[in-house]
């Protein structure tokens, strides 16, 4: 089989790695001339028969794709999704619904359209300047806002508000700045801040039947400026009575939002009033290592989408409420809570010494500046720690997070 993966970045990577394991071919589109090094720096062009430029005509590049005998068309990551579902809608090919297409990448029309659907989602609005902004949350007597860009992911230029004045400033900081993608802001979505515990479900899809390879619950800390920064995240068993109604929840937005066949990361806070939207992703999860994942629970959503692309009946006949998952694991996002120059790696052996550590992923280097982490895309890297007792996970969780604190990585 033939797949052809848009933009083929950061989970992109380890999906290919997955499908040319299962005997699959892939040829690389490139959505847009300029990508961030950020995604860029561990692309291998050697994972790839062909590699296509994505910025002309989709209809052009549709007949090109069929005529080299490519079966599935998918997104690598979040600034291919416009591209990959309008490439399956010209082609015929599998894929999500193309009327709500621009509802699966503008956090606006997104919220708009789950909201039509009776899904739940935070009170907001999108406005194309800071004032007209601030003097919304002003009128609407908010006690809290989330400030951020409609058209990004991660925690890009996100940031927690509290006066209209923080909200105006926010606002403004989004508008003058590029997105994730080095797209500019030409709006910022504004809305209430809802509290609670949060998750992320990573599904697959075909055909309108949902699966769910991973539910995972977030802890977040609030830095010092009001940005919000990972912390770590733990799974929960899809089988379990904590998962039900968020899952149910979960299925309802993909049925609200389109998503019909593919993988989707989704992101919801059960609160007082039930589980909330925060907002959905028509690709893989990031920050993730399936091998990890597999070896502790036996399916990852990278490998759930691989076989899935190759054979959907796959899908149908996988049973997600069985999985389980062997002792604790935990993802623990890197923090560097100082900028400084980073002399040396020698830090990655002193987390290699603990116990618990299983796996380490960063993209740090020797000798250039590492900022203070304010978001997913700053942080020096993250480890899965695992282990069957969960009291041993927190004692080197509390080790990482001191030597953290005294300058590990500058």
């Amino acid at each position: 089989m033939k797949i052809a993966v848009i933009d083929g970045y950061s989970t992109g990577r380890l999906l290919v790695a997955a499908l040319r394991e299962r005997g699959s071919r892939c040829v690389h589109v490139q959505s847009s001339p300029q990508m961030p090094e950020y995604f860029t720096r561990a692309f291998d062009t050697a994972d790839y028969t062909e590699l296509l430029d994505g910025g002309g005509d989709p209809a052009e590049l549709a007949r090109r794709l069929a005529g080299s005998g490519v079966d599935r068309v998918v997104a690598g990551t979040e600034s291919g999704v416009i591209l990959a579902d309008t490439l399956t809608h010209l082609m015929g090919l599998p894929g999500n619904r193309f009327e709500t297409l621009a509802a699966r990448r503008d956090k606006q029309l997104m919220a708009d359209a789950a909201a039509a659907a009776g899904v739940d989602v935070p009170h907001g609005r999108s406005f194309e300047d800071a004032e007209t902004a601030a003097a919304w949350y002003r009128a609407t007597g908010l006690r809290e806002a989330v400030v951020k860009p409609p058209n990004s992911a991660g925690t890009d230029n996100v940031r927690f508000c509290r006066t209209a004045d923080e909200v105006h400033d926010a606002c403004k900081a989004v508008l003058c700045a590029d997105n994730l993608y080095g797209q500019p802001n030409t709006a910022v979505l504004v809305q209430e801040r809802v509290h609670g515990v949060e998750y992320y479900a990573n599904s697959v899809s075909h055909d309108g039947v949902h699966r769910f390879a991973e539910l995972w619950r977030y802890t977040k800390r609030t830095g010092s400026v009001g940005y919000p920064i990972y912390d770590y995240e733990e799974p929960v068993p899809v089988g379990s009575a904590e998962a039900a109604p968020v899952l149910a929840f979960v299925a309802s937005a993909l049925d609200a939002l389109g998503i019909v066949s593919g993988a989707a990361h989704t992101e919801v806070m059960t609160t007082a009033r039930g589980p909330v939207l925060i907002e959905t992703g028509a690709r893989l999860g990031g920050g993730t290592a399936p091998a990890v994942v597999e070896r502790y629970s036996g399916v990852s959503q990278t490998g759930l989408l691989a076989d899935t692309l190759l054979a959907p009946e796959r899908l149908r006949d996988f049973r997600d409420a069985s999985v389980t998952w062997s002792g604790a694991l935990r993802n623990v996002a890197l923090i560097n809570p100082a900028a400084g120059l980073a002399r040396s790696l020698d830090w990655t052996d002193r987390l290699r010494e603990l116990p618990t550590l299983v796996h380490l992923a960063h993209g740090v280097v020797a000798g250039r500046h590492l900022p203070a982490t304010s978001d997913l895309i700053n942080s020096p890297g993250y480890v899965y720690l695992a282990a069957e007792d969960r009291r041993d996970i927190e004692r080197d969780y509390r080790a990482l997070r001191a030597l953290e604190e005294e300058g590990l990585y500058t």
